[in-house]
């Protein structure tokens, strides 16, 4: 029996990404992570500090998956907003979470104490839980199938390993690369024999150009170890009777 596909989908909020002036490393890592939690992401947003452009992105991502990530604007000034633009996506109100509180009169107790900006940072949707952050006392915050983390990578990276074991999965996504010193055009039909003749399993080709030749990766995915297998040595087979050099693993 076919396990289900669990999808989940990302937003990335914050102008500072939107303008260039910092480069987001969290896609990379909430896939990652997703993957071996066997999760697929399935969709990735960018959007500004700005309330109805995070609603609507929220309520459109969180219709079509099972779960629903954000990082980003949960910090303590003005701008940091995503508190407030999911309590009114979901139509609940805003509160101060008492354990939140208490954690962060704890973290700032020798930092000159809990004032009206690090306050900010207890703020949840009604009926929120949080996520624990052992790297700067502000927790996440997961409410239903929507968790919300902070933008910096690395305090990110703590908040999923908090989450790693408790999210429902399927099967995880299983991968082989192959790489080829080819232009993919001249293997598109190849490729698409290979991935219709399996039809568990997916074929991603990512061209390159590197010391004056060309060259591709072909990434094939699928949840079923055999199929993949199976695929891999049915294109193999194909490029070396095609006469072309290539590289299990990738090039």
């Amino acid at each position: 029996m076919t396990k289900k596909i669990y999808t989940a989908g990302l937003i990335i909020i914050g102008d500072e990404i939107l303008s260039g002036r910092t480069h987001d490393k969290n896609i990379a890592q909430v896939a990652s992570w997703l993957q071996v939690q066997g999760i697929r992401l399935d969709e990735v947003r960018v959007v500004a500090d700005v309330e109805e452009r995070i609603v609507e992105a929220v309520n459109a991502l969180r219709a079509r998956n099972d779960y629903l990530f954000t990082t980003g604007g949960i910090g303590p000034t003005h701008d940091d907003i995503t508190v407030d633009a999911i309590a009114a996506a979901l139509g609940v109100g805003v509160i101060i979470h008492p354990e939140a509180r208490a954690i962060l009169e704890r973290y700032y107790s020798d930092k000159g104490g809990l004032n009206e900006g690090r306050l900010r940072m207890a703020r949840v949707p009604e009926g929120a839980e949080l996520i624990p952050n052992r790297k700067s006392g502000a927790p996440g915050i997961k409410i239903g199938n929507l968790f919300l983390m902070a933008g910096v990578p690395h305090i990110t990276a703590g908040m999923l390993d908090a989450l790693t074991g408790t999210l429902e999965g399927g099967e995880p996504l299983l991968s082989e690369t192959i790489g080829c010193w080819v232009a993919e055009s001249e293997v598109a039909e190849l490729l698409r024999e290979a991935e219709q003749g399996h039809e568990n399993c997916q074929i991603g080709s990512y061209p390159f150009f590197r010391g004056g030749k060309v060259g591709a990766n072909f990434v094939i995915r699928s949840t079923h170890a055999d199929d993949l297998q199976s695929c891999a040595d049915t294109l193999c087979d194909g490029l070396s009777v095609a006469g072309y050099d290539f590289t299990p693993g990738g090039i």
